[in-house]
């Protein structure tokens, strides 16, 4: 086999090899290309200083020779320009290092051609511009500066030799350090390659980590329960639930409350501070005012403890859908506090329809019972009510009965008992027909309703001739089921056509839509009595009734519908006129113009 050829494939092989190495990234090649720059200025004026120094601890009265004089300032010229290139200019950084390195090589031939034989000192130094070119630079081109290094160096030698006399342990030497800057070399590349590897891996951590916060943070953000936390008594995350379920309103954009809680994810770090974030300190100031019985008791749990209640809003809250959260109140390892809201809406719903299956199993059967006689009771006082008619009609034709006018009398008392008794009847059989209703109710077949257009369609369906007045002031959509909103509004709109009749000959109902916060707000007005005091506890109760003719089923029925919807329904008893308010979450607000 060819000798040269196997050297020229062993070359080949190994710089394709030292071609596929990885390179560090630009803000380490800066870092570490600053660093070797400076150090190549404090070596050159090293130099300068020893050369001078070396000259007078010798006594000599002259100056170092010309070649060492020139090169050194040179090279101190060199360096400083080097140095302020590569701060000052971005771009190139590796065609800069390149050069900087191969003038190393160079200056260091040039000292230790003076020098005249290889010294430590100056081979030390060969060594740290080998390993610098093979960290900072491409593999190819760390090795042309490595083979140029050894080029210069064994040149060197022969030229000495030449010039003076030959010296095998001078060659000797040379070669030596012509292999050590191979091994060097090798050695840094390796080293540099797994600098990078390890660069990566961390970068890779670094992205997986930041893509873990970013889905934490949306999770935080998207999530149904409220979610606060608390560090030294101020609040450092709240997401957009933790907004809807205290009413408390949201000034920031939605960006700006991402923004607080991605700042708020370093909750666990010492150097966390607050005082930037405007939104926070808003909405502290808000729970503060608003629900200082909720941050109080926050505050008050011990270090190590947890809590959980039900917290139901007060009086300034009650515009909200929500009437009662669950807080669960859980100790950090920092000592920060993590404070859970969670509606309770969707459990008093599961309860209010497992109550209704139960209410349906018992009145089932029971109506059915009911239902047969009762019809037998109707069926016979509408036939006795048809036989006093007939009987006066008959009595109005005949002369000859003697006591006419006691079987008048007699007759017409009758017609009144039989009246009431038909009456009656019907009134049970409404309580019937209601209570059947409530139990016979299916899980709410929720769906999108938008006001401005269902409104007007239901009051010409329902209550076309009555004076309804509609005034709607937004375009907003809400999630209901179409046949228990109808009988909600029937039974509310009713109820005030019917107490405002009683207190003014022109009985009418307004209606008002408007938006508060993320809610929308149904209003249902009249000019009636409105209800007393002593009847508020028992307005939505079953069989609760003012009206003699009512049934006392018709609020409590339509605060089931409005539940089983996830929706709201009371009384507001500081309005100036009579007021029931339903109050359901919004799914598309946009306010009318």
């Amino acid at each position: 086999m060819n000798p040269v050829k196997s050297a020229s494939n062993l070359i080949t092989v190994i710089t394709d090899y030292i071609e596929q190495d990885d390179i560090l990234p630009v803000p380490q090649l800066r870092k570490l290309g600053l660093i070797y720059s400076s150090y190549r200025f404090i070596v050159s004026l090293f130099f300068m200083l020893m050369v001078y120094i070396t000259v007078r601890a010798d006594g000599s009265p002259s100056l170092p020779s010309f070649l060492q004089q020139t090169v050194l300032s040179f090279y101190v010229l060199l360096s400083l320009i080097l140095l302020g290139l590569f701060y000052t200019v971005g771009k190139h950084m590796r065609r800069q290092l390149a050069f900087g390195l191969a003038l190393d090589v160079i200056i260091l031939s040039l000292l230790l051609y003076t020098a005249g034989a290889p010294d430590l000192q100056l081979t030390m130094l060969y060594m740290v511009v080998v390993a610098a070119s093979f960290m900072l630079l491409h593999g190819s081109q760390a090795l042309i500066i490595t083979l140029l290094a050894i080029i210069f160096v064994i040149y060197q030698q022969f030229f000495y030799a030449i010039a003076n006399s030959m010296s095998l342990a001078n060659l000797g030497n040379a070669l030596l350090m012509s292999a050590s800057f191979l091994a060097v070399g090798g050695l840094s590349w390796s080293i540099s390659q797994r600098l990078v590897q390890l660069e990566k891996v961390a970068a890779t951590h670094v992205k997986e980590v930041e893509r873990l916060n970013v889905i934490n943070q949306e999770v935080i953000t998207q999530m149904a329960n409220g979610v606060i936390v608390i560090d030294s008594q101020h609040v450092v995350l709240a997401n957009l639930a933790a907004y809807q379920l205290l009413s408390i309103p949201n000034n920031s954009s939605l960006a700006s409350t991402d923004t607080a809680i991605i700042n708020a994810s370093n909750i666990h770090k010492n150097s966390l501070s607050t005082k930037n974030h405007k939104p926070l300190s808003d909405f502290q100031q808000q729970l503060n005012e608003q629900h200082l019985q909720l941050f109080d008791a926050c505050l008050s749990i011990a270090a190590g403890q947890s809590r959980t209640f039900v917290y139901e809003l007060p009086a300034v809250a009650n515009a909200s859908v929500i009437g009662k959260l669950r807080v669960e109140i859980i100790h950090l390892k920092d000592d920060s506090k993590l404070i859970i809201l969670e509606d309770l809406r969707r459990e008093q719903a599961s309860a209010q329809q497992l109550k209704l299956a139960s209410l349906g199993q018992l009145t089932a059967s029971i109506a059915h019972e009911i239902r047969n006689p009762l019809a037998a009771i109707s069926q016979a006082s509408q036939l006795l009510i048809e036989d006093v008619v007939e009987s006066e009609t008959r009595a109005g034709t005949t002369l000859a009965h003697i006591n006419s006018d006691h079987l008048n009398s007699e007759t017409a008392n009758n017609h009144e008992l039989y009246k009431m008794i038909f009456s009656q009847t019907k009134r049970v059989n409404r309580i019937i027909e209601d209570v059947l209703k409530l139990s016979r109710q299916q899980t709410a077949n929720q769906q999108s309703i938008v006001l401005a257009d269902w409104m007007p369609i239901f009051l010409h369906n329902y209550f076309q001739g009555h004076d309804v007045f509609l005034h709607i002031n937004t375009q907003s959509t809400i999630s209901f089921d179409t046949h228990q909103l109808e009988q909600v509004l029937i039974n509310l709109i009713n109820n005030g056509l019917r107490y405002s009749s009683y207190a003014h000959p022109h009985a009418f109902v307004e209606i008002e839509i408007y938006c508060a916060d993320n809610d929308v707000i149904i209003d249902v007005l009249d000019e009636g009595m409105g209800v007393g005091t002593d009847d508020l506890i028992h307005l939505f109760n079953p069989f609760f009734t003012t009206d003699k003719a009512g049934t006392g089923l018709g609020l409590y029925l339509s605060q089931a519908f409005c539940e089983a919807n996830h929706a709201r329904l009371l009384y507001v008893p500081d309005y100036k006129k009579t007021c029931f308010r339903l109050i359901a979450p919004a799914i598309y607000n946009e306010t009318a113009g």
